[in-house]
């Protein structure tokens, strides 16, 4: 540790670090030239209890450059499945756990830099972060939170003062993200994979303790955490879908036991409605496309599952058969949510037969006529209240529309709500602003090039009320521009 430990404020409590020893190595962040605090989560830092440090102190704590007080900064061990193959060692290569800390409701959550520099987990990269992978993540994952989507959240940006090589040098930066906790299904996985069976056990009941106490009474606590991840994955999943977000990157190592949304890399929110959307410019397959995402979900569980199965049954084939059974219940959930998300979309509140074709039948509509998703589901609210069809004009041959329409209105008649109720419902669910793809790359461009975060601040400031119309931000609701052309992402790596 630094003798020059800051203070933040904050009463450090790192039951990873003082639990599981042997699931990490102890490490610390390389000294960042000149950091500078570029941006600074106050809410998010009032949740944690972080006292007002001046900026310099903050820039130093959250560039990696000085430990904070209490802190024990460790990078964690774990596998994964990356597009189907697997790595039986990966790790926090570019991320460093600075601990955990209670929050102001009693919640324990991890802070986390990521970009900070080498660890032995490294692979041989340089363990930093460019600006651009940055500010993208911190716009997604604070979009996400103000959706309502279970993510990690962004607490602070510090730029490095050192350039970073990638297809041309880049301001180097370190982001500080705030997790419910950074066990994935591969951490599971190294510990299986080593055949060390104590450890992985003792692993089991540390992600019960932290994210399911309820289960320490099951008399199947294991495959009661199977499900309780699979409930929980399956209902982030049908959020994701019901937004138009792509992960893009959908990787075991990828995937919390939390149920958190992490690691926003090749990520992008949809424009127009394609079940096939891809962004991610190594997916090559389209392995992680849209329409892929609850199956990889439901696939990723599977390998979660066959970590466990010694402490399910003693019966190897009796632990197949049961964790099998659970992992095929991860379809009925993610139905239940996306179908239930689907009809709050369309102002529906009872379950009639036929609902999840008549959903069905509207995105095939847009589908054949690339219709902008979001833009789409706000209108039909705006129509109902004002009695319009201004829907129609999204679509350049509103035929299958007009039809589809007919049908929705019919339903509508089956509906207890009134017109106006049903208009606030809708409103609730369907956003205006998304961090649409051309808006996200402006605020790239204007930071990396001309260090000017005035549309970095816009945007974030836009994006915190999505539901809300904001007077005069027209322009961050509309769709890109024929001229921003096809968008692809990179990992930042």
């Amino acid at each position: 540790m630094s003798s020059t430990e800051i203070d933040l404020g904050v009463s450090f409590d790192n039951s990873y670090a003082n639990e599981l020893k042997g699931f990490y190595v102890s490490c610390e962040g390389d000294k960042a030239p000149t950091p500078v605090l570029v941006k600074f989560n106050q809410a998010l830092a009032e949740q944690l209890g972080i006292s007002n440090r001046n900026a310099e102190q903050l820039a130093d704590v959250f560039s990696g450059s000085e430990a904070p007080l209490g802190s024990a900064p460790l990078a964690q061990v774990y596998a994964g499945h990356q597009f189907g193959g697997f790595s039986p060692q990966l790790g926090d290569g570019r991320a460093l756990l600075l601990g955990e800390v209670l929050d102001e409701s009693g919640q324990r959550l991890d802070i986390q830099l990521k970009g900070s520099g080498r660890t032995q987990f490294s692979r041989g990269g340089d363990g930093k972060a460019v600006l651009g992978a940055i500010l993208r993540e911190y716009i997604l994952c604070e979009a996400m939170h103000a959706l309502g989507i279970a993510t990690t959240r962004a607490l602070a940006v510090v730029t490095t003062g050192e350039p970073i090589y990638r297809t041309r040098y880049l301001p180097g930066a370190v982001l500080t993200r705030v997790a419910a906790s950074h066990l994935r299904v591969g951490t599971f996985q190294y510990f299986a994979a080593q055949g060390e069976e104590d450890k992985l056990k003792q692993l089991a009941d540390y992600a019960i303790a932290r994210h399911y106490p309820e289960l320490k009474q099951s008399q199947q606590p294991y495959l009661d955490l199977i499900c309780a991840v699979r409930d929980k994955q399956a209902e982030l999943v049908a959020k994701w879908m019901l937004a138009g977000f792509v992960h893009g990157v959908m990787n075991t190592d990828n995937m919390t036991i939390s149920g958190e949304t992490i690691d926003y890399g090749p990520c992008a929110f949809m424009d127009n409605y394609d079940a096939n959307a891809l962004f991610s410019s190594i997916d090559q397959d389209g392995r992680y496309a849209y329409s892929n995402q609850p199956a990889m979900a439901q696939w990723d569980l599977a390998r979660l599952a066959e970590t466990l199965l010694p402490f399910i049954n003693e019966d190897s084939d009796d632990a197949i058969a049961q964790a099998t059974d659970a992992i095929k219940g991860f379809w009925d959930v993610f139905k239940s949510h996306w179908q239930l998300g689907m009809r709050a979309k369309l102002g529906m509140t009872t379950e009639v037969e036929g609902d999840y074709a008549l959903c069905e039948q509207l995105l095939e509509s847009m589908q054949a006529q690339a219709v902008d998703y979001t833009q789409l589901f706000r209108q039909l609210a705006l129509d109902l209240s004002s009695d319009s069809a201004d829907a129609e004009t999204l679509f350049s041959d509103p035929s299958l529309f007009i039809l589809w329409k007919a049908l929705w209105h019919e339903r509508l008649k089956k509906e207890p709500l009134a017109t106006a109720e049903r208009v606030t419902m809708m409103n609730a669910v369907n956003p205006i602003y998304i961090p649409r793809n051309h808006l996200v790359e402006a605020v790239i461009e204007a930071a990396e090039d001309r260090s000017d975060y005035q549309p970095f601040e816009a945007l974030i400031s836009v994006l915190a009320t999505p539901y809300t119309l904001q007077e005069g931000k027209e322009d961050f609701s509309l769709s890109a521009p024929a001229s921003f052309g096809k968008f692809t992402t990179y990992c930042g790596t």
